[in-house]
């Protein structure tokens, strides 16, 4: 797996629900490296701190493998990197192969795997579908949160080396298919919350669908 791009954002106002709000999904290319911190990457806008950044969320990583899947349903946007929000856009990451808790190496920082990403409606207003967010669920691509172990600089280029790569049961596939086509299966519901490395907040979301 490799860095292909490096992206971050400034909050940028939209509306939703025919209110403004302000959004840092709206991440470009950056020209240099990025400083993955432990709660968020440094000069990137972290708007909603209840669901973004944080110790379990402090950098998002997707597949440059998946974009052209993303393409060929939305042919008519500017397409570039960054567009899911990331701030990572790595080539050869793929879901079904990253564990919870698997850690790597990349540049000078290390990451941990923490969960899955579950999209808000804010990513259907990114790619200017409301209907967006049932279409991301429904399709087993949603990137990966992780925390920063070590900080340090991520440049386009890096390679991100396994240090414990199958350290937890469950890969993030699994985790993510809890909220779509695995929903009602409760013993997998019951082996992610005794994962260990997995994010509190999807634990809870988890709990709640468990009730």
């Amino acid at each position: 797996m490799k860095v292909v791009s490096t992206n971050i954002a400034e909050a940028r106002t939209v509306l939703k629900n025919g209110k403004e709000v302000k959004t840092g999904i709206y991440k470009m290319p950056a020209k240099e490296g990025i400083y993955l911190g432990k709660t968020d990457v440094k000069d990137d806008a972290v708007v909603d701190r209840k669901f973004h950044g944080g110790e379990d969320k402090a950098c998002y990583l997707y597949s440059a493998d998946h974009y052209p899947f993303w393409k060929e349903q939305y042919p008519d946007l500017d397409w570039h990197l960054g567009m899911f929000g990331e701030n990572l856009t790595i080539d050869g990451l793929d879901e079904s192969k990253i564990r919870i808790g698997a850690t790597f190496e990349i540049g000078e920082a290390i990451i941990q795997v923490s969960e899955p990403r579950r999209p808000c409606s804010i990513l259907g207003i990114r790619l200017n579908d409301v209907g967006l967010v049932k279409k991301f669920m429904n399709e087993p691509y949603p990137g990966i949160y992780v925390r920063v172990l070590k900080e340090g600089v991520v440049k386009s280029g890096d390679d991100l080396k396994h240090t414990n790569p199958s350290y937890g049961n469950l890969t993030i596939k699994a985790v993510y298919s809890i909220f779509s086509e695995n929903k009602r299966n409760t013993n997998l519901m019951i082996e992610a919350l005794c994962e260990p490395y997995l994010s509190k907040d999807c634990k809870n979301s988890i709990r709640k669908r468990l009730k």
